[in-house]
Parts: C-alpha cells; sequence; structure tokens
C-alpha cells in the first residue's frame, strides 16, 4: 500500500509543498529515505522509530520506503520527522490516509514522541492556505502559524495527540494567533541636543526611505540619531508585516507573535559576507533581508570588509538578493533603509587641529576613501554631524519629538501610497525610477535650471541626478506640495555635498 502525507520544503521565504510517499514491501527489513534528503532528513528514521516505539508500536519486518518528491528538489531541516511518521503510519492503517490528503504537517519528533518546534511555520502555513489544506505543526509553532487565518492549524504536543486527532478519539482545538509581540520602547529625538541639520536628514529619510550616511567625529551624536530612527517610521502595513514576519520566521527569531513595528538591525563591523548578505548552511537569510521594511544601520562603516560593503549595492538598486550555492538559487526579498555612520578619519579628530593626527588631510582621503565611489553614490543623503559644544550640552532638551516628526512622516507616506496605489512595484519614492519618476518629479524652469547648474559643476552621474530627483519629491511631500520646486531640489542637492574636495556627488 503507498500512503501520502503532504509537508513542505523552504526555498527561501517560499514553501513549497512535498509529498512524502511510503510503501511497505517484502524483502530484508529495512528502512530508507529517498528523495535528495540531507543529513537530518536522514537521520529522521532513527527518531521516527523512537517515537513510535514510545506508542507501543512496532515497525514490521519489511522493507520501508520513505520517497520525499519531487526528488530533485533538495530536502533540509528536521521538520520532515513528523510527516514521514504519518505517512508511515497511515501505510500501517493506524490512521485514515484519506484524511492527509488535505493535510500538510511539519515538526521534529523527540524520541519520547514529542515534538518540538521548528522554523517556517508561517510560510508553510500560507502554503496549506494555498492549497486549501490544513496544517499540523508542534504546539510551539501553533500560535505563529495562526496568523495565517485562511488556513487551519492544529498543534498538538505529542505524536499521540496528532494520532487522536486523525483518528477522531480526541479532535484538537484550532490554533490561535498569538499576541501580538509588544514593541519595546522607542527613544525619543528630543534627546539629542543641537545637530538640527541630522535630525531634518532623519525625516526625509524616514518619509521616503532614502539612504542615509552620517559622518562626524566620535561622540558627536550619530549612534545616539541611528537608534531613535525606528520612532520616525510608520508602523507596518499588514501585507509588509507578513512579508517580514515570514523571513523572521525562516531564520527563527519569531516568537509566536507578529510585530507591526519595524525591524532595526545594527550588525558589528567584523559581520562576515554570509552574515550581512545571506548564506552559509542552508543559505539562511542575511542581515539585509532581516532588515526588509526596516532599518539597517552600519556603524563604524569604513571598517566593514570591503567584500562586504561592495556586495551591498546590487541588493541597494534591486531590493532582492540571490544566494547562489552549487545546487540551488535562493532569493530574499531585501528593501531596507540604509543608514551608516563613519568617524572622518583614521583618529577620528580631523575637523579639530588641536586633537588631530600629524597625517590631516591625507588620513581622511584615506580613511573614507574605503567607501568606493560606486557606494558612496547611492546615498540620497550625506551629513556632517559636528560635535556638540560642551555648554549646549547642559541646556534642557529642545527641539521637536519624535512623535510630531513621525506624524509629518506618516503623512508624507500617505500621500506616496495614494501616488503608487496603481504602481505595485513602488511603495515610496525611493522606489520610482524610468517615467513614473518623471511623472512624480519633474522640476519647475527654476529647478531645472538649478539641476543644470549642479550637474555642470559637481560632475553629477545620472544615478546621481535620480536620486536628487527622488529626494526633491520626498521634501516636497513633506512640505505638502503638489510640484516639486527650485527650495526642494536646493535642499536636496545640499544633502549631496561631498565630504572632501577628492569627492564628488
Amino acid at each position: 500500500m503507498l500512503a501520502r502525507a503532504r509537508t513542505v520544503a523552504f526555498d527561501g521565504v517560499e514553501a513549497r509543498l512535498v509529498e512524502t510517499q511510503c510503501v511497505l514491501s517484502n524483502g530484508l527489513p529495512a528502512f530508507h529515505v529517498v528523495g535528495l534528503p540531507d543529513k537530518a532528513v536522514s537521520e529522521a528514521r532513527e527518531r521516527v522509530r523512537a517515537a513510535l516505539g514510545a506508542l507501543s508500536i512496532a515497525l514490521p519486518a519489511k522493507r520501508i520506503i520513505i520517497n520525499l518528491s519531487p526528488a530533485d528538489l533538495p530536502k533540509e531541516g528536521s521538520h520532515f520527522d513528523l510527516p514521514i511518521a504519518l505517512a508511515l503510519l497511515a501505510a500501517l492503517e493506524i490512521i485514515p490516509a484519506e484524511e492527509l490528503a488535505t493535510t500538510v504537517s511539519l515538526g521534529e519528533l523527540a524520541l519520547d514522541g514529542g515534538l518540538v518546534p521548528v522554523l517556517g511555520a508561517l510560510p508553510a502555513a500560507m502554503a496549506a492556505a494555498s492549497e486549501d489544506c490544513a496544517l499540523i505543526c508542534p504546539r510551539g509553532c501553533g500560535a505563529e502559524a495562526a496568523w495565517v487565518g485562511a488556513a487551519e492549524v492544529f498543534a498538538p504536543a505529542s505524536l499521540l495527540e496528532a494520532v487522536r486527532h486523525f483518528t477522531g478519539q480526541s479532535p484538537l482545538p484550532r490554533a490561535r494567533p498569538g499576541e501580538a509581540r509588544a514593541a519595546p520602547a522607542l527613544r525619543d529625538l528630543s534627546d539629542v541636543k543641537g545637530q538640527e541639520r541630522a535630525k531634518r536628514a532623519l525625516e526625509i529619510a524616514a518619509a521616503g526611505r532614502h539612504h542615509l550616511l552620517m559622518v562626524g567625529s566620535p561622540g558627536s551624536g550619530k549612534s545616539m540619531l541611528a537608534a531613535r530612527l525606528p520612532g520616525l517610521l510608520p508602523p507596518l502595513e499588514p501585507a509588509e508585516a507578513l512579508e517580514t514576519s515570514m523571513i523572521h520566521s525562516i531564520a527563527g527569531l519569531l516568537d509566536g507573535g507578529i510585530s507591526r513595528q519595524r525591524p532595526f538591525r545594527a550588525p558589528h563591523h567584523t559581520a562576515s559576507v554570509a552574515a550581512i548578505v545571506g548564506g552559509g548552511r542552508g543559505a539562511k537569510p542575511g542581515e539585509i533581508s532581516l532588515a526588509h521594511n526596516g532599518v539597517l544601520f552600519m556603524d563604524e562603516f569604513p571598517e566593514f570588509p570591503r567584500s562586504v560593503l561592495e556586495t551591498l549595492r546590487q541588493p541597494i538598486e534591486t531590493g532582492e538578493v540571490v544566494v547562489a550555492r552549487a545546487n540551488a538559487h535562493t532569493r530574499y526579498p531585501c528593501r531596507f533603509l540604509l543608514v551608516a555612520a563613519a568617524n572622518p578619519c583614521k583618529c577620528g579628530y580631523m575637523a579639530e587641529p588641536a586633537r588631530a593626527c600629524a597625517r590631516v588631510p591625507v588620513c581622511g582621503e584615506d580613511y573614507l576613501g574605503r567607501i568606493s565611489g560606486p557606494m558612496m553614490d547611492r546615498f540620497d543623503l550625506r551629513v556632517e554631524v559636528p560635535p556638540v559644544a560642551y555648554a549646549d550640552l547642559d541646556l534642557p532638551a529642545s527641539g521637536e519629538s519624535s512623535a510630531s516628526i513621525a506624524t509629518r512622516v506618516a503623512t508624507a507616506r500617505q500621500r506616496q501610497r495614494t501616488r503608487f496605489q496603481n504602481h505595485p512595484q513602488a511603495r515610496v519614492n525611493a522606489d520610482a525610477e524610468g517615467s513614473l519618476l518623471e511623472d512624480i518629479a519633474t522640476p519647475d524652469t527654476e529647478g531645472r535650471a538649478l539641476l543644470a547648474r549642479v550637474a555642470d559643476r559637481f560632475g553629477l552621474s545620472a544615478r546621481g541626478y535620480h536620486r536628487v530627483l527622488r529626494v526633491a519629491r520626498t521634501i516636497a511631500d513633506l512640505d505638502a506640495s503638489e510640484s516639486v520646486r527650485a527650495p526642494h531640489l536646493a535642499e536636496a542637492v545640499s544633502f549631496r555635498l561631498s565630504f572632501g574636495p577628492d569627492r564628488s556627488p
């Protein structure tokens, strides 16, 4: 008898349906798993044997073949344990085979028959819903998977509970979504004294998702400013929250609840290419994908390895990254807001003659020269963060709060949402390109003349020209202006000026 159970294999954030086939035949007793399994899947036979033994179910003295179809798709992970066990139980006629036809299952088996939580329950629930199937997963994954309301989710704590559910002895209740994760307290921008130009750059970056580079001496407040950026961003839209949570589910960072707060990732400058872009064992998502729909903050930007910085160039433009391996190509989305911070030179005090080293200004050119021209060209906003005077530190907190700035940002984002409702490829101004950008950001006559002078004076590249237009469109949105005028372009150009005599805009 051929018994079948359905499960999934993960290809990036996509869960592809896999059929687990089990057949018992005469011959020497054996238990084989085929279908391109990895080591964890091959070891499932021992976990399944022990779990069935804990239920007092002995395997027959027959040849047991488990095939994971399609056989040319690599199978990785321990979540194949449960579907293998269910297919085997159906072949033994312990549970009805027809019940498995409309059920997708995943879960790791403990040796005592318990079910251990696994990664990827949320994408698996999405795949089950697309096939109009129910989902069986470990109890620790039920709250996460139940967020996909289109699929019935049942979450047994053990294989025994799953067997009783399928046989009708004790049907499981439908799992309920876990409570949304409480958002951590956000820091307020009013805590930052001075730095009004940097605060304005943060507002523009948040409104249009424009990449920002801050350069300043140590202790001037670059990290403090970046840490307050999440308080300016609007909450995730439902579709964005689901996209982001699916990536975090694959990475094992989702604790049952879905957060509406945009992610904020801050990797250390010693991180490897695989950690930033993705890869390693199982081609897991990297920091740029974990920051999807949120912020990627890279402090000490020039200290990152050159190979890491250069790998960011293509994902910034395309909004996705392909992790290529010999036997598979895994695709992850990565539309993030990049905020980078850097010292002006190795010692950090190039602008302070009393503290600067003897190599000024060569040290600054060498240090910021670690950021290649093409990478620098991808920053829409560049701002210098000067040191704050000691006298200003004794003054009471002043300036706008994060809440008031966030209100303006949310209004600007709403204008963009309305503008791009018929253009699904664009969500914010930073996504606009080609004819769409020309339609929404055509400058007035005075603005055109200003851009012509800037292009002649600074040698503005084609990419730089389009990025200036995008930033100007965002500034116009913050100004509640339907058209892009010369003052908007002038401010956008001012944020693109170089940090040194040899750095072009």
